[in-house]
């Protein structure tokens, strides 16, 4: 009888990335930089190396497609700011003939009344 092995789970090592000495943050703020810029390193490496874990494939797929939406927002809305951009300017010249017309009405008006 053959005995058969129990399968067993690979762990797969990411390489050491080369440890720079980091300096201590001066608060937690920079130290959170620190951290979040060494974590975005090493999932690079692991996303290049094709070790990246299904959650770290699948965070930056999130993140893309996060990004992708807000930009296409952004532009929506930046679309939406220059069409009443547009209009304001097309308002202000019609206000602005408007204007132009009640002066000249006005003035038409003191001359025909100062001749009679």
């Amino acid at each position: 009888m053959v005995e058969k092995k129990k399968p067993t789970k690979e762990v797969i090592k990411a390489a050491p990335i080369k440890k720079k000495e980091l300096k201590p943050a001066m608060d937690p703020e920079a130290r959170d930089k620190q951290l979040t810029r060494l974590a975005y390193d090493l999932a690079a490496k692991q996303l290049q190396d094709g070790t990246a874990s299904p959650s770290v494939i699948g965070h930056f797929l999130k993140l893309a497609s996060r990004r992708e939406n807000l930009e296409q927002e952004i532009l929506e809305k930046q679309m939406t700011l220059i069409e009443a951009k547009a209009n304001s300017i097309i308002k202000d010249r019609e206000g602005e003939n408007l204007a132009k017309d009640a002066i000249d009405a006005m003035s038409k008006y003191r001359s025909t009344s100062t001749e009679g």
